[in-house]
């Protein structure tokens, strides 16, 4: 299984790209996967992210299905 992982501002720098296909049936396996392909700063940075799966909030334990997008996204500042 994969999904389509979509990286946003700090997390795509940490990944070096803007969006990628990644294996993994939860969004842990997802973000492990990333992890590894990219290095441990990605890892770092998204373990502060925001992630969606087909637009919804996801936890580490929420079920990717196949062929789904997955949103990565950074914490916003400013006001």
């Amino acid at each position: 299984m994969s999904a389509r992982v979509r990286w946003f501002a700090a997390a795509a720098e940490a990944a070096g790209c803007a969006e990628g296909d990644y294996p993994g049936a939860t969004v842990a396996e997802l973000l492990e996967a990333a992890t590894e392909r990219h290095g441990a700063r990605l890892g770092a940075v998204a373990a502060r992210c925001a992630v969606l799966v087909e637009g919804r909030r996801a936890e580490p334990a929420t079920p990717v299905p196949a062929g789904s997008v997955v949103d990565v996204l950074p914490p916003f500042a400013g006001g």
